[in-house]
């Protein structure tokens, strides 16, 4: 087992039909969740009669029916999180939204998430009629955490016409519904732009909106892949992802499992799930940071998702505030340096300080980035800038622009795996994590990632990776090493002496010899509060 870290895995149920093919449905998200390491609790809402080539039969199950299976889990194996798929008729809506209103009373935080299974992908056959659409609706989609749809379904859903709404503004409408957050899946919708050479889906959320792109698959086995993108979230929520984590997981697991489909009739065959998604460097998607998509982007994100930059050794990485500090720093060898103004003076003198500390760094073996104040940093004529994911949400499309095309240095800072691959899709010099222990030089709600979540970011993020917040000593700079980082960043972790530099390189190096151990799936890193 990949997912070791509990010692139960965490319970889901799917309300959803049976298929006797075993490509979609139930059998989809039971080797789905298996992949996530949960433990799923199939509750049959619909027996359908299908095989490869399509549906021929639905047989919706009475309400009571339905009831009765939740009733019984519910006195035992209690969920964190519920998925709904096909449900066949308007008396199972009504039982599953009045069944979880219970159910809250006792655990607010019940995550619901909706895969509104409208039709047959194969034979066109509807699963939906007007009673079950309004059903939906008005008793789903309100209570729900994650809706994920299809473009198709979800115009279905809002009762719009085809193509008149962009898919930002579909998803935008279904929030408005009452739902948490919206995913609309475009695996079968190559018209977004970009979306002949990438797989795009789009996240509305609370806390992170954009797009989500991976390789378009070539391959005709893609049966149960909404279910399995459905359950995947599921899985990573009942595990305490935030919800862009989670979907960002469920898309990782989608992709290898449909990348390693198989033949199983004459028709589409069924996607496989498996574990070792979540440590497949190349399952990992990039990011948008928002609803519009930069005519350059898709082709800079086919290139960072099919060819990972190389190794680059980066070693110690000082972070410091005055010029005094860098001069010191520089004497002492530290090869990157960030100049971090956090009550900057007023923009000529703040310039000025900036060209003070980039000539400090000439004729030397250091390098000087600069933190947040990228427009005094580039008249200032630096080359190398770090800057954090809201400031680079707070600029213009044609600051992005001329950023990206400068040809300057970037370092991103990410915390989360959303983070991650939005940080990805800006094909950075660096992408700094954190904080791998904990910090009090900064308020955030993030929660310590520890090696072990470093270690997954090394492998996975295709750039280098540097390890910041909470390196107190040398032995943390060994262990950063030793997790494959590329990179280490001292804040706090030099004295004003600068005596420990020898130990801190010293320790970088032995770490750089170290085996590295197994890399372990990652752990969630936002605090539970937040989430």
């Amino acid at each position: 087992m990949i997912w070791t870290r509990e010692s139960h895995p965490p319970v889901i149920w799917s309300i959803a039909g049976s298929d006797s093919g075993g490509g979609a449905g139930l059998s989809a998200d039971s080797r789905a969740a298996q992949a996530m390491g949960a433990h799923l609790c199939p509750v049959v809402a619909a027996v359908t009669a299908q095989n490869s080539l399509g549906v021929s039969a639905i047989c919706p199950l009475p309400a009571a029916q339905i009831e009765a299976q939740m009733e019984a889990l519910a006195a035992d194996l209690w969920p964190r999180a519920i998925k709904t798929g096909l449900l066949g008729s308007a008396a199972a809506v009504e039982c599953v939204a009045q069944l979880l209103d219970r159910m809250r009373r006792d655990d607010p935080s019940l995550a619901l998430i909706v895969d509104p299974v409208l039709g047959a992908s194969a034979g066109g056959l509807s699963f939906a009629n007007a009673a079950v659409l309004r059903a939906m609706r008005e008793q789903l989609l309100p209570r729900a955490t994650l809706v994920t749809p299809n473009r198709r379904e979800a115009e279905r859903l809002l009762a719009v016409p085809h193509d008149t709404h962009t898919v930002p503004e579909l998803a935008a409408r279904l929030r408005a519904t009452g739902a948490r957050a919206v995913c609309i899946t475009g695996g079968d919708d190559p018209s977004t732009p970009g979306g002949q050479e990438l797989a795009l889906d789009y996240l509305d959320s609370e806390l992170a909106c954009g797009w989500l792109a991976s390789p378009r698959l070539p391959s005709p086995h893609h049966h149960g892949s909404g279910c399995s993108f459905a359950t995947g979230a599921a899985s990573a929520l009942a595990r305490g992802f935030a919800l862009p984590d989670a979907v960002l997981l469920a898309k990782m697991l989608t992709w290898c499992a449909v990348r390693d489909g198989h033949v199983a009739g004459r028709g589409s065959g069924p996607v496989r799930a498996r574990a070792s998604f979540v440590l497949d460097p190349t399952a990992m998607p990039v990011m948008s940071f928002g609803p519009e998509i930069d005519p350059l982007a898709p082709a800079r994100w086919l290139h960072v998702l099919n060819k990972p930059s190389a190794p680059t050794e980066l070693g110690l990485y000082a972070i410091c505030d005055t010029i005094e500090r860098v001069a010191e720093l520089v004497q002492a060898g530290i090869p990157q340096i960030q100049l971090r103004i956090k009550a900057p003076p007023a923009e000529a003198e703040l310039v000025e300080q900036i060209r003070q500390a980039l000539r400090l760094v000439e004729d030397s073996r250091s390098r000087l980035w600069i933190n947040d104040h990228w427009r005094a940093a580039v008249q200032a004529g630096a080359r190398h800038l770090h800057l954090g994911q809201e400031d680079w949400a707070a600029l213009r499309p044609d600051e992005e622009r001329w950023l990206l095309d400068s040809g300057l240095a970037l370092g991103l800072s990410s915390h989360s795996l959303w983070e991650l691959a939005r940080a990805r899709g800006l094909a950075p010099s660096y992408i700094a994590c954190g904080p791998v222990w904990p910090t009090t030089t900064k308020d955030m709600p993030w929660e310590p990632q520890g090696t072990d979540n470093l270690a997954w970011w090394s492998q996975m993020a295709g750039r280098p990776v540097v390890a910041i917040g909470g390196v107190l000593n040398p032995s943390q700079a060994r262990d950063c090493a030793a997790a494959g980082a590329s990179g280490v960043a001292l804040v706090r972790g030099l004295d004003a002496e600068l005596s420990l530099v020898d130990s801190y390189l010293n320790a970088w190096v032995s770490g750089r010899v170290l085996a590295r151990g197994a890399v372990r799936p990652p752990r969630p890193s936002l605090a539970s509060e937040t989430v």
